[in-house]
């Protein structure tokens, strides 16, 4: 029985620390193009970054996330996660050079991660 019982707690541990290996997944199926597209749509997220306005779901998951991202590298994120992150990167860098300046300034006060990745 105890044999049972340590295998069911081994079993739920290795779940719950599986689960947390990688960021949750319920987003990546998100209409990117979409947001990058639409300059009312990109600015809304925009400014829930930057404190400015209000989040939606995927505003205030992506607010909470984003630090713990940059600090550890995205070692958390999905390949699809990953590539999203390139493409909003390339986006902004191209496009809207002063929007990811502030957001470089409100997520990287320090430069730690615009030096480590070139930004």
């Amino acid at each position: 029985m105890k044999f049972t019982l340590g295998l069911c707690i081994l079993a739920c541990a290795l779940a719950i620390a599986s689960a947390a290996s990688t960021y949750t997944t319920k987003f990546d199926n998100f209409d990117l193009d979409m947001v990058l597209n639409n300059k009312r749509v990109l600015a809304n997220y925009i400014k829930c970054l930057n404190d400015k306005g209000p989040c939606t779901n995927e505003g205030r998951e992506l607010k909470k996330l984003l630090p713990d991202a940059l600090a550890s590298d995205c070692s958390k994120c999905t390949e699809t996660q990953k590539k999203n992150a390139d493409k909003v990167v390339s986006h902004f860098r191209k496009n809207l050079p002063a929007d990811f300046d502030s957001l470089l300034k409100k997520y990287d006060p320090k430069g730690v991660y615009r030096a480590k990745h070139h930004l």
